[in-house]
């Protein structure tokens, strides 16, 4: 994810639905230089215009600077520092100006602030008027445009980051991150992620208790919109990557809702191999550890739809200390935590879907997990007055039957009175379960089972 990013074509929504005409990719530095300079010097002298006109030519000199800011491929955004764009641009911003030139003076910041670090720096005067018209009384379109200025300045460091959370940009972020209209949340959503990233757990305290946020992130999550539910997908993590008791479960329930999706969403944020991602499993983990039992269970489900992926997430969470602690968890733990950790251990387990040959790893797996003593804990499964967690249990015993090496399969269920607890569904009247558990037996345990 890019930390910064600059705006080169209208938000949505906006009277400028595309590029105006005359709007070209400038290649030549000199020529760009000196429109540059030409630029801030007309938005010099039509700050100072009064009478008929002076608002229109107040909007072709914001637009005149924001062209060359916007439409080249590498900006000349020193020029424009250099010839004193940002304070003009300050003034640009005062309140009870219209909301066309608030928008384009916002949009001029946007793209200074995208520069190098010294380039976005200079936007620090500029902070207090950005943050103010985050407000309510702003259009959704300059409080969008905004916010998407003070993104590219926390993008920069943990610094300025500091100082847009004393000038109060959190809570109006968070508001935007409300909205119904797509681009406005999302680009909150990415402001916030660059906002509360990095160790300083401060900023992720005070924004998941602003009332809201929670349901925000859930719903969001839910959308269908994929580039929404990917920028507060990044919220997700970074608040994941704290693991603080205060913020866990609601850490939790975002980042289940967000790998319980489908695999796009899993395989573009938890990214195996990324800081961010092993920042996130370390969490969980912690979470399993937890003596809360909340954290325990909620740990485990979104651990299990991690396990649900590709071959890389199985081996992420195999080769982490995860897997002796929901072994623990399986043999140990109350029975909606045990049923959790269940569905992570076969997920485990489990060719992905549209695989066709069983790699050496699945079988690694399995090996591993049983030899760890997870086999009881599956067979009590089997023995549970819960039909989904039989089920489960039987699901898994059926893998060790069919895949553990060897043949030894049945041997070890066998030797766990694994046959004893599948004979139970002999006459249940469950159908599913009864043919289920009767065929396994049948096929395992069969009249030629033991004879050499």
């Amino acid at each position: 994810m890019r930390a910064k990013r600059v705006c080169r074509a209208p938000l949505s929504g906006s009277d400028e639905a595309t590029i105006e005409d005359g709007d070209m990719v400038i290649d030549e530095k000199a020529d760009l230089e000196t429109r540059t300079a030409q630029a801030v010097e007309e938005l010099k002298s039509a700050l100072s215009s009064q009478g008929k006109g002076a608002q229109k030519k107040k909007i072709e000199a914001l637009r005149a600077v924001r062209r060359v800011l916007s439409q080249s491929e590498v900006p000349p955004i020193q020029v424009a520092i250099k010839a004193g764009a940002v304070p003009l641009l300050v003034q640009y911003l005062s309140f009870g100006s219209s909301d066309e030139q608030l928008l384009e003076a916002a949009w001029c910041l946007t793209n200074i602030a995208a520069g190098e670090p010294e380039e976005t720096k200079s936007v620090l005067p500029a902070l207090p008027l950005l943050v103010a018209h985050l407000g309510e009384k702003s259009s959704t379109l300059v409080a969008e445009q905004c916010a998407w200025a003070i993104g590219n300045v926390a993008g920069e460091g943990a610094d300025l980051r500091s100082t847009l959370i004393a000038q109060g940009a959190l809570w109006p972020l968070a508001r935007l991150m409300l909205s119904s209209k797509g681009s406005t949340a999302r680009t909150a959503a990415w402001a916030l992620s660059n906002l509360i990233k990095g160790p300083d757990p401060k900023a992720a305290y005070e924004l998941i208790n602003i009332d809201g946020v929670l349901n925000a992130i859930i719903r969001n999550l839910e959308k269908a919109d994929e580039e929404l539910a990917t920028e507060v997908a990044w919220v997700v993590v970074y608040l994941s990557a704290l693991s603080e008791k205060a913020i866990s479960l609601i850490v939790l329930r975002g980042l289940g809702n967000l790998v319980a999706g489908d695999e796009y969403m899993v395989d573009s944020i938890l990214i195996v191999g990324n800081s961010i991602t092993d920042q996130a499993l370390s969490s969980l983990i912690k979470c399993l550890k937890s003596d809360n039992r909340v954290l325990r269970k909620e740990a485990s489900w979104a651990l299990s739809n991690i396990a649900a992926g590709s071959f890389e997430h199985k081996k992420l969470i195999f080769t982490s200390e995860a897997t002796p602690s929901l072994i623990h968890l399986l043999t140990s733990a109350q029975f909606d935590i045990r049923k959790e950790a269940a569905y992570t251990l076969g997920n485990l387990c489990v060719v992905p879907a549209g695989s066709t040959e069983p790699p050496n790893i699945i079988t690694e797996h399995l090996v591993s997990i049983i030899n760890g003593g997870a086999l009881p804990g599956f067979i009590n499964l089997v023995r549970s007055a819960d039909i989904e967690s039989a089920r489960l249990g039987l699901q898994f015993l059926e893998l060790v039957m069919r895949g553990y090496p060897n043949g030894q399969g049945p041997q070890l269920v066998e030797r766990g009175d694994g046959i004893e607890a599948m004979e139970r569904f002999q006459f249940h009247e469950n159908e599913a379960m009864r043919n289920m558990a009767n065929g396994l037996v049948d096929k395992y345990f069969g009249e030629d089972y033991g004879l050499e």
